[in-house]
């Protein structure tokens, strides 16, 4: 499933980053790699994800590359 198919509070795995080495460079600057388990904060506007306890704003664009699952 897609990022962006989340609720907030949820938790989940990333499992597959779809894209290219740019967009997955970006992401992996912010902790978002495959394996990496985020909880989502906010889903009004860019997704608001927390990541290794920080707070990622991420557009809607790029969180429907991202594929997770829930845990």
């Amino acid at each position: 499933m897609m990022l962006t198919q989340l609720r907030p509070n949820e938790i989940a795995r990333v499992v597959a980053i779809e894209g290219g080495y740019g967009i997955r460079q970006k992401l992996a600057l912010r902790g978002i790699v495959e394996g990496a388990i985020i909880r989502v904060v906010s889903c009004h506007g860019p997704i608001t994800v927390e990541v290794n306890r920080n707070l990622v704003c991420i557009g809607r664009g790029m969180a429907r590359r991202i594929m997770v699952e829930r845990v």
